[in-house]
C-alpha cells in the first residue's frame, strides 16, 4: 500500500485530454493495495526449458511449488473536502475491470471523478481474475476455461446496437438503438477494456470483496451487472458494515433465504432503456425485483429508478459510459443524500 501524506492535485492530466476537464480534484490521499487470496501448491508437473528473450539462453522453469492466487487489486482516492461520510466502493461487471468507472470510452470523466467532486472517498477494484488482480493457472486453480468476447457481442448484448448484425467496424455504419446514449465513436475504445472472465470463480470473488468490506467499511457499495449478486451477497454477510446498496442493472440477486439480512440497508436499483425489447433483460429485472420484494416483506426498503419512465431515455447496459452518465450519477447522488449519507 502507498499513500500521499501531502495534499495532491488530481487534475487535468488524469483526464487524458478530455474536453470535459473541470477544476482540479484535490486529494488528501490516494493509494492501492491487494487483498484476499490464498496460497496453493502445485506438484507433478514436468520441468520446462523456456527462452524468455529472443536469442537468449534457455532457462529451466519448474512449475511445481507454491503460488499466490485469487487476490484482488483495489485503488482508493480520498478527497480533501470529504462530504461523503463513508467510503463509496465501486464494483464492475463481467469481463471488465475497475476501468469501468474511471473514464468513458469517448474521453469524458467517469463516475470516479463525478463522486470525487461530490466529496466521496472512492474505492475501485479489479475483481479476482481481472486486470491488475492477476490470473491463475487453468485447470489447476481456475477450473473452467476463460470466456472471451468478440467485438460484436457487447454491442448486441449490452443494448447498444439494434440487435444481431448491428455492429460494424466503421462507427458511421453501426446500427445504434434509436436515441441511444452510448457514444458510438468510443465503442472501439470500450472493447479494449475487455478481459477474460471465468464462470467458476464466484466464491473467490465474494471472499475477496468480503475482506475488502471488512477492511474499509462501514461504506456504500455501488455495483454493476455481474457484481450485482456479489454486492447483495456480501451485504447479507456483513449487514452491519454496508450502509447502502446501489444496484446499477444487477444481473443477479442475493440469497433469498437471507433476504431479512438486508432489512436495515436502503437499496436503490437503476435500470436503463430498451429492456422490454431485449430477450434477456425483462427476466433478469423481474428476478431482482422479486428478490427485493422479499427484502421488503422482511422489513427492508428499496427504490427503483426505471430511467425511461422518468424521461431519461436511451441508456444502454453501460449506463456509467453513456453520454448522459453524469445525469444518472446525479440521480444516485440525490438518492444517497435522501438516505442521510451525505453532508452537503
Amino acid at each position: 500500500m502507498y499513500s500521499l501524506k501531502s495534499v495532491i492535485t488530481f487534475g487535468a492530466a488524469l483526464l487524458a485530454g478530455s474536453a470535459s476537464a473541470q477544476a482540479p480534484i484535490t486529494l488528501k490521499a490516494m493509494g492501492s493495495f491487494h487483498i484476499g487470496g490464498r496460497e496453493i501448491t502445485i506438484s507433478g508437473k514436468p520441468v520446462k526449458e523456456v527462452t524468455f528473450t529472443p536469442g537468449g539462453v534457455p532457462a529451466k522453469v519448474d512449475p511445481n511449488g507454491v503460488y499466490q492466487v485469487e487476490q484482488m487489486y483495489v485503488q482508493y482516492f480520498i478527497p480533501q473536502d470529504q462530504r461523503g461520510p463513508l467510503p463509496l466502493l465501486m464494483w464492475h461487471g463481467g469481463g471488465l475491470s475497475g476501468v469501468t468507472y474511471e473514464t468513458t470510452p469517448d474521453g469524458r470523466e467517469g463516475w470516479l471523478n463525478f463522486f470525487l467532486r461530490k466529496g466521496w472517498p472512492v474505492y475501485i477494484s479489479d475483481a479476482v481474475e481481472r486486470g491488475r488482480s492477476g490470473w491463475a493457472m487453468f485447470p489447476d486453480v481456475f477450473k473452467s476455461e476463460p470466456v472471451f468476447l468478440t467485438k460484436e457481442n457487447p454491442f448486441e448484448r449490452f443494448r447498444i446496437g439494434a440487435g444481431p448484425g448491428s455492429y460494424n467496424k466503421d462507427p458511421a455504419k453501426m446500427k445504434m438503438k434509436p436515441g441511444g446514449q452510448f457514444p458510438a465513436e468510443g465503442y472501439d475504445n470500450f472493447t479494449k477494456q475487455g478481459v477474460p472472465r471465468w464462470t467458476t470463480t464466484d466464491d473467490a470473488i465474494i471472499r475477496a470483496y468480503t475482506e475488502l468490506v471488512d477492511k474499509v467499511c462501514p461504506c456504500v457499495v455501488l455495483v454493476h451487472s455481474q457484481s450485482g449478486t456479489f454486492g447483495q451477497v456480501v451485504a447479507q454477510a456483513r449487514p452491519d458494515k454496508v450502509k447502502a446498496l446501489v444496484l446499477v442493472e444487477p444481473a443477479g440477486a442475493g440469497d433469498s433465504k437471507l433476504a431479512a439480512n438486508l432489512r436495515n440497508i436502503p437499496i436503490l436499483a437503476v435500470y436503463g432503456d430498451y429492456i422490454e425489447e431485449d430477450p434477456r433483460w425483462p427476466t433478469i429485472r423481474a428476478n431482482e425485483l422479486r428478490f427485493l420484494e422479499q427484502v421488503k416483506a422482511a422489513g427492508g426498503r428499496y427504490d427503483v429508478i426505471n430511467l425511461p419512465q422518468i424521461g431519461v431515455k436511451g441508456n444502454s447496459h453501460m449506463i456509467m459510459m453513456d453520454k448522459n452518465s453524469d445525469q444518472v450519477a446525479g440521480l444516485i447522488q440525490n438518492w444517497l443524500a435522501k438516505q442521510e449519507l451525505y453532508r452537503p
